[in-house]
């Protein structure tokens, strides 16, 4: 088995290549055609497993997902892989921690918290990142902190969880350094056309290129609509060593083409592999 690069979280060995989970789910940040294209021809459990097995033979073993008992047919279909392949996938979840109007001044509703984090430690959750609907909502930029994150990291502690948080604002990176708040790692956009991000790419670049801890970067392909050459690239060689990059497909092809990909270009390799042919581009073909 070729082995990926690795990072370690906290201690924890993780590949820095992680396997995102909207493609398969039905997020795709398109349309809602998009989305039940997804829903109804991609979330099936064996072929979810297909391409997750393609990950797995290659060394990448980490995976990010809204892992939760809704999602049944990722849930399985990780179990699916691991059985054919004898890897041990290394889990990253983002769950939701209910909020309301005052958790701000009162704090998490704690029975609450229990319950969701109780659940990721059945389901093998190796690192814990309460997803970004949670934690950009606590951010104070008046006191520069994100309130009570530290109660929530605390029970993620005392589950035997790393801690983590997922995050659309580049505020949340900040303040976490800035308060020393209990964190192994952090989740950020980061794409070389800004797709969501909320400041320019080379003011994200440099919040990422600053934290104190490894950061996971989604949103490489900007859900499509840059194309792995140009995005992989970009990405690639604009982030850390110890940075990640989570990229998620619709086919065991695609997979096989990320990580190809990207090998090359972590090796220093010029990054191209079979070109798409076209009638527009008979012209260009070397006949040598």
């Amino acid at each position: 088995m070729e082995k990926f690069q690795r990072t370690t979280v906290g201690g924890l060995s993780v590949s820095r290549m992680i396997i995102g989970t909207n493609w398969f789910l039905g997020y795709s940040h398109t349309s809602k055609g998009k989305d039940m294209f997804i829903k109804n021809e991609i979330l099936d459990i064996k072929k979810v497993a297909d391409m997750i097995e393609v990950f797995f033979k290659q060394g990448v073993d980490t995976i990010m997902g809204p892992f939760s008992g809704a999602q049944a047919v990722l849930i399985n279909a990780v179990k699916e892989a691991e059985d054919r392949t004898g890897v041990k996938a290394i889990i990253v979840s983002t769950p939701t921690i209910t909020i309301g109007p005052s958790t701000p001044s009162q704090g998490f509703d704690i029975g609450e918290a229990e319950r969701v984090l109780d659940e990721q430690v059945k389901l093998g959750v190796s690192i814990c990142m309460p997803h970004q609907s949670t934690t950009d909502s606590m951010v104070d930029r008046c006191t520069r902190e994100i309130r009570h994150m530290d109660s929530i990291c605390k029970m993620i502690r005392e589950r035997n969880m790393h801690t983590g948080l997922s995050t659309h604002m580049p505020e949340s990176i900040i303040y976490a350094d800035e308060t020393d708040l209990d964190v192994d790692t952090y989740i950020s956009l980061y794409n070389a056309m800004g797709f969501l991000m909320q400041v320019e790419v080379d003011w994200v670049s440099n919040v990422i290129q600053n934290a104190k801890k490894p950061v996971m970067t989604i949103k490489p392909l900007a859900a499509g609509q840059l194309r792995p050459f140009q995005a992989l690239n970009f990405v690639w060689n604009t982030i850390r060593p110890q940075d990640m990059v989570t990229i998620g497909t619709m086919s065991t092809y695609e997979a096989e083409e990320c990580i190809e990909m990207s090998n090359k270009i972590l090796h220093h390799e010029h990054a191209v592999w079979d070109l798409q042919e076209t009638r527009s581009k008979a012209s260009i073909i070397s006949h040598k």
